[in-house]
């Protein structure tokens, strides 16, 4: 059975030919895009190991989960899940 990543499978290949197809001006915003997001989720994950939990709004576990929101669930950790 074919995997995403199996090199033989038509998905990896389509995927492939996606990204190769996308002119260089395009893709490196991708890429700063995806690393921006990675980077903001990995510092709010940071963020709620090492702070106390009477100092965040919430359980911890749910700002956790909302940082699989993309783009969404850190910027309200940061707005809103926060005490000051």
């Amino acid at each position: 059975m074919p995997t995403l990543f199996d090199r033989s499978s038509k998905t990896y290949k389509s995927l492939r030919a996606d990204w190769l197809d996308l002119p260089t001006e395009l893709r490196f915003p991708l890429i700063f895009a995806v690393v921006a997001e990675f980077a903001t989720k990995v510092s709010v994950w940071v963020s709620l190991k090492n702070r106390a939990p009477e100092k965040v709004r919430g359980p911890k576990w749910m700002w956790f989960l909302l940082t699989f929101l993309n783009g969404v669930g850190p910027a309200a950790y940061w707005a809103f899940g926060k005490k000051k």
